[in-house]
């Protein structure tokens, strides 16, 4: 079938916005090309936004039929944290079948070459962005966010991620030349010379294992890293949150096929109950390269495992805040209740450690002793979240009962200086909404030890008692050290504990955010700009987004011959 997609067209359509992403990750400027606002999707936004519920109401009872070789059945079951049944069936696939037929297409896609992949990348994205308000829907109703996190981090927050994965891939395959004549000089005879002809040529199938909290904001970076590498890509959703991924993968494989490639390059490995494909699709020869985010403990085993496939983690940490001291002391609450609060701290870089010395902080409004300091923050969390419409726009639902018995759990592990309440949510009586927890601990008691070095993902917080500075900067050395971190966090006015904060992280290799007092949040991270994660400790062994994560995806093969 001849390409209704030509790569002239391609190229002229999506050249002039690789080079701005070029350009963007090496100033780091401030870009987006995927408007935030749901004012730009439409004349007033809403009509967009009822489209996209429509479209996705409209999925209710299908089958979304990707037309996949080796479907060997049906699966779905996915309930929303809302409370609502989605309804919708996905091809199972058998996977003897499957992965052969997604290898048959990569010569093609190989020898496309460089630019014209992630031309065809950046098609994929821009189908995607077309249709954000309806993934924005199915973001929502997977994850639990609440609408417009879902609609920014699920749209284009996590198009921004996909396409800065195309970036760095085009830059790092293009860092070799294509051809070289090579000359070699031999006195009085006459020189060597030979043609070499240079090809990124890709390591495999590359799977991506999706998560429940965020599924395209952290499925996107791989998926694209490795699509425009040159391989085929087999994506695993989780299985509470596969809808946002089969549309990705349904999209994909329309562009694929409009272009003139095999559609078979991309794929959807959905599972029945309790099948737990995961390790299974790791362990195969097939599979040669794994995005995962998730728990520490499949992180590990697959780290360990999939010996045969280059493995990318995002997996957990204890993200840590100093709080030494500020010129902002209402600014520095206010900032601290939203980070806190935002999609009930279900976010891998949610703060949940906050070291404050028990003799207390300087601030501009005069000395805050240790519990003044806790319980005004106490009351920042309770004036945020006071009205109930606004605390679920910020809240969004319990991802899974596991966060919820958490939650429940912390109540037990010391003095709780913000009780957590629930909330109800008019437009879905079923929906789990709960406040932050906030729990007073003692750094210097080992009995409190174990509750603030393990990571309790949800919306819990420890206020950490600390002896001092240098006390909060041992702590957190070791945390990061032995748990890691995706994100740190301080607030100082003293030039000495700034430097010595700023040490530890560059020491242990994690993301810092100081004196955050305005409306960027440690939690967040920009694409094009921040990094997020490291590779650099126990967090994650990959970074989103650098040229090792994606460099490691081709080698590159040479061909010389006599000139």
């Amino acid at each position: 079938m001849a390409a209704e997609l030509t790569a002239h067209q391609l190229i002229a359509q999506h050249r002039p916005t690789l080079d701005l992403a070029l350009e963007t990750i090496r100033t780091r400027a401030y870009w987006s090309p995927h408007p935030e606002h749901p004012k730009a999707y439409g004349e007033n936004g809403s009509l967009d936004t009822a489209a996209g519920k429509a479209a996705f109401d409209a999925l209710s009872g299908t089958r979304l039929d990707l037309g996949q070789p080796g479907t060997d059945g049906w699966v779905g079951g996915e309930v929303s944290p809302y409370g609502i049944e989605l309804g919708v069936e996905y091809p199972h696939a058998d996977l003897d079948v499957l992965l052969p037929a997604m290898q048959a297409g990569q010569k093609a896609w190989r020898d496309a070459g460089a630019e014209l992949r992630a031309m065809v990348c950046l098609e994929i994205l821009k189908r995607i962005a077309d249709r954000t308000m309806e993934f924005a829907q199915a973001v929502m109703h997977t994850s639990g966010q609440a609408f417009m996190m879902a609609f920014q981090a699920g749209g284009p927050h996590a198009q921004d991620r996909g396409m800065e994965a195309v970036a760095y891939a085009y830059v790092e395959q293009s860092r070799t030349p294509e051809t070289a004549e090579w000359t070699k000089p031999q006195g009085k005879r006459d020189p060597l010379a030979l043609t070499k002809r240079f090809t990124p040529v890709p390591r495999g199938i590359g799977l991506v294992v999706g998560c429940n909290t965020f599924p395209t904001w952290n499925g996107y970076p791989g998926l694209f890293a490795s699509l425009a590498t040159g391989n085929a890509v087999l994506v695993k959703p989780h299985p509470r949150a596969v809808l946002p991924l089969a549309l990705t993968v349904q999209v994909a494989r329309d562009v694929l096929t409009e272009a003139g490639f095999d559609p078979n390059l991309v794929a959807l490995a959905a599972e029945r109950p309790g099948e737990g494909i995961a390790k299974t699709l790791a362990t195969r020869p097939e599979i040669r390269i794994i995005d995962y985010t998730g728990s520490t403990a499949f992180g590990d085993w697959l780290e360990a495992n999939a010996r045969q496939a280059q493995v990318y983690t995002e997996k957990a940490g204890v993200n840590t805040v100093i709080v030494e001291s500020t010129d902002d002391y209402k600014g520095m609450l206010a900032n601290l209740a939203f980070s806190l609060s935002l999609y009930s701290g279900q976010m891998c870089t949610t703060p949940q450690n906050l070291l404050i010395p028990r003799d207390g902080i300087r601030t501009d409004q005069g000395d805050r002793t240790y519990d003044e300091v806790t319980a005004d923050l106490a009351r920042a969390v309770d004036g945020l979240l006071g009205d109930d419409a606004r605390a679920n726009a910020l809240l969004g639902a319990i991802v899974n009962p596991d966060v919820k018995a958490r939650l429940e759990a912390a109540a037990g592990l010391g003095e709780v200086a913000l009780a957590s309440r629930e909330v109800a949510n008019p437009e879905f009586p079923g929906a789990v909404v709960r406040t932050p927890v906030i729990v007073k601990l003692d750094g210097a008691k080992p009995e409190d030890e174990a509750a603030y070095t393990s990571e309790c993902f949800g919306p819990v917080s420890f206020a950490v008692a600390v002896d001092s500075a240098d006390h909060a900067v041992e702590l957190l050395r070791r945390s990061v050290r032995e748990k890691g971190a995706m994100t740190v966090g301080a607030y100082t006015t003293d030039p000495e504990v700034e430097e010595a904060v700023q040490e530890v992280c560059l020491d242990e290799a994690a993301q810092l955010s100081l004196n955050l007092t305005g409306g960027v949040y440690v939690n967040q991270t920009a694409a094009f700009s921040d990094f997020h994660g490291s590779g650099g400790n126990p967090a994650a062994n990959a970074a989103l987004c650098d040229g090792a994560f994606v460099a490691n995806r081709f080698r590159v093969v040479e061909v010389r011959r006599p000139a």
